[in-house]
């Protein structure tokens, strides 16, 4: 629902600062929220103003021109007929010569209008109007309104009554509504395109829209504000409530013209008195706040326990080639390295170290050979020894088979 409130303040005209009563929030402010529906809905009937245009029958085909044909090394193309000139020779006709005709050239006869479902385009009204009672997509919508007491904001019906245009601007600044009038004056540009030839030289900023229920003086009053709109209540025009299809429209009522929406749109129950077979949307979720629901117990109580996902093993690392993988098995490995590294620069004590004990093996290794490797004590020669005994025994064995042959 766009807003729950039962009731809103009335504010005096002549002391917008007093209050003069309440009255009952109609249910068409109370409508759900259907941007996607007014976009469509601005959309189609934005169109339905466009005049008819397209080229000429005859443009791009107004010279008698005509191929040379074949034999002389140019296109086939029709060519201006002539001399002397630079147009002589040139290609005409086609869609690739420069002043030739269009390739498909556009007919007045184009679907320029569209037919729009009248339930639709009264659902984007109600829609419209709801979201113009929201603060947050009134600012939203680039509207300055700090100032204002409350949205929606009512006016008593002294408003109608204002004949002068100084008067009306009093009392919109008096209603907080001076950052907004001076947000649309500063809005004005020079328009980018050819529009600035086509009698519409100057863009602008849409300022509020006051909507009322009887004209006594207050759309003269207002037509020459920049900005301010106005409109009969009896007559809502969703080009005016969200210009350029976005929703949010700075509104100001009139009190008259309040009371009216009311019975204009009636409620969800009784329908809409002044709209023939027709009744105000309703929201598709009473209460739209999904989470909640969710997580309320009634939802969570009949609901199978969460499942917890299977726990999945990581990587295994190769301690030898991964350095946090060894230091998590030998948080030694690393200072072991770094001791590793600094005895292959020379110079540093570690390499001296090993240097030193490199000399000590040797040294050792030699001491023990010089005691027990002497002659044929020696690894090798007695290995060479076992050799030569196995083989002997073979030759031996093989000799006396080759002698047992023989016999």
């Amino acid at each position: 629902m766009a807003t729950a409130r039962p009731v809103v303040s009335v504010y005096k005209c002549d002391a917008p600062s007093e209050k003069s009563g309440t009255l009952p929030m109609p249910h068409a402010l109370m409508s759900p929220l259907r941007p996607d529906l007014v976009r469509v809905i601005h959309s189609n009937m934005s169109k339905n103003t466009r005049q008819a245009t397209s080229v000429g029958a005859k443009v791009g085909y107004e010279t008698a021109a005509e191929s040379w044909g074949t034999g002389r090394a140019v296109a086939r193309v029709p060519r201006a007929p002539g001399g002397g000139t630079h147009r002589a020779g040139q290609g005409a006709f086609g869609n690739m010569c420069r002043g030739g005709g269009m390739f498909n050239p556009t007919k007045t006869w184009r679907r320029w209008h569209r037919r729009i479902n009248v339930t639709q385009k009264r659902h984007a009204v109600a829609t419209a109007l709801a979201a113009s009672s929201l603060p947050p997509l009134v600012m939203a919508r680039g509207h300055r309104i700090g100032q204002v007491a409350e949205l929606p904001l009512v006016v008593t019906d002294g408003l109608e009554s204002i004949t002068k245009t100084k008067q009306a601007v009093e009392t919109l600044k008096q209603l907080g509504c001076a950052e907004e009038l001076q947000r649309v004056i500063d809005s004005k540009k020079l328009r980018a395109g050819k529009g600035k030839a086509r009698n519409r030289r100057y863009t602008m900023r849409r300022g509020p829209l006051i909507i009322y229920n009887e004209d006594n003086g207050i759309v003269r009053a207002c037509r020459n504000i920049p900005g301010v709109e106005t409109a009969n209540v009896m007559r809502l025009n969703l080009l005016r409530l969200a210009p350029g299809g976005h929703f949010g429209r700075f509104v100001i009522w009139t009190e008259s013209a309040f009371k009216k929406l009311g019975e204009i749109y009636g409620s969800l129950k009784s329908g809409a008195p002044l709209k023939k077979n027709y009744t105000l949307p309703r929201a598709a979720m009473e209460n739209a706040d999904v989470a909640r629901i969710i997580n309320s117990t009634e939802v969570q109580s009949v609901l199978r326990p969460k499942l917890e996902p299977p726990k999945k093993s990581g990587i295994k690392a190769n301690p030898l080639k991964n350095k946090a993988a060894m230091e998590r098995l030998n948080p030694y490995a690393p200072e072991k390295t770094a001791a590793l590294k600094k005895a292959q620069e020379k110079g540093t004590p570690e390499q001296k170290e090993v240097e030193n004990k490199r000399k000590a093996r040797i040294a050792a290794s030699k001491e023990y050979n010089k005691k027990h490797k002497r002659g044929d004590a020696t690894f090798y020669k007695t290995l060479m020894k076992a050799f030569e005994t196995a083989k002997a025994k073979a030759d031996k064995k093989d000799d006396k088979a080759e002698e047992e042959e023989g016999e």
